[in-house]
């Protein structure tokens, strides 16, 4: 099972959210931020490795908030960890995915999320989930 570590970067009322770019696998899809961890790595090191290389930011990994199992139909298994980010140093830069955008949490729903996030984005969308402290 691939483990992977995600960031919910918080603005206010405003959450970013990241889309693939038509070469990566399950394309144009949207996702948090993040990516795999790597062996002999702590997620929160994984996580803010990602953020500097797919965002150029540096930032303060917060709590992580959820871990979600998720099987896809191809046979490859994911499990997810979430971690609030409430500050970062930096401006954030779109340096690999298709487009980057900072979005309502009511919103969220209408976006075409990779199946492992859809649960997750329907509990923050709903409230069922605070990202604030």
């Amino acid at each position: 099972m691939k483990q992977v570590v995600a960031g919910l970067i918080v603005r206010g009322d405003e959450i970013l959210i990241c889309q693939r770019t038509k070469y990566q696998p399950l394309p144009l899809k949207w996702e948090f931020p993040g990516g795999k961890i790597e062996p002999n790595e702590q997620p929160p090191e994984a996580l803010y490795r990602e953020l500097e290389e797919e965002l150029g930011i540096l930032a303060e990994i917060g709590s992580k908030v959820a871990t979600i199992c998720h099987n896809y139909g191809n046979g490859s298994a994911v499990e997810l960890h979430f971690y609030r980010i409430e500050r970062f140093q930096g401006e954030i830069e779109n340096r690999i995915f298709r487009d980057v955008r900072w979005v309502r949490r009511d919103e969220l729903p209408t976006y075409d999320f990779l199946e492992a996030d859809v649960a997750l984005v329907r509990d923050i969308a709903s409230g069922r989930m605070t990202l604030s402290n």
